[in-house]
């Protein structure tokens, strides 16, 4: 399904509901956290609605490079210090007992100054 009318993020992408933009292509939405648990904490979502890493096949391949690729370069724009020193987590939930909330793909890019220790 390229688009899912009830979810939360495929509304944010739509700009039916608000959020606080990153960066934004044709295949790729990013935006804040609305409750953070690192000082520098943004989702990246594929405009594709794709409800987990469960439902990633190989036609994803590029999709998932793409978003990859991205990650470090938006982290550190978003203020993220540079690596070795710096850094940043990227975590994907999956299903319930992986701790997924909501049901379209999103990686959580977190980092900034410790102490943030959660998850």
């Amino acid at each position: 399904m390229m688009h899912d009318p009830n979810c939360l993020f495929c509304k944010i992408i739509e700009g039916k509901i608000p959020s606080k933009k990153v960066y934004e292509d044709e295949h790729v939405f990013a935006f804040h956290d609305i409750a953070p648990w690192a000082p520098v904490h943004f989702l990246m979502v594929p405009k594709l609605h794709i409800p987990s890493m469960a439902q990633i096949t190989p036609e994803h391949s590029a999709l998932m490079g793409h978003m990859m690729a991205l990650a470090p370069k938006l982290a550190l724009e978003q203020g993220c210090r540079p690596y070795p020193d710096g850094g940043y987590r990227i975590v994907t939930n999956t299903g319930s007992e992986g701790g997924q909330e909501v049901h379209h793909l999103h990686f959580h890019v977190m980092g900034g100054p410790r102490p943030w220790l959660r998850g």
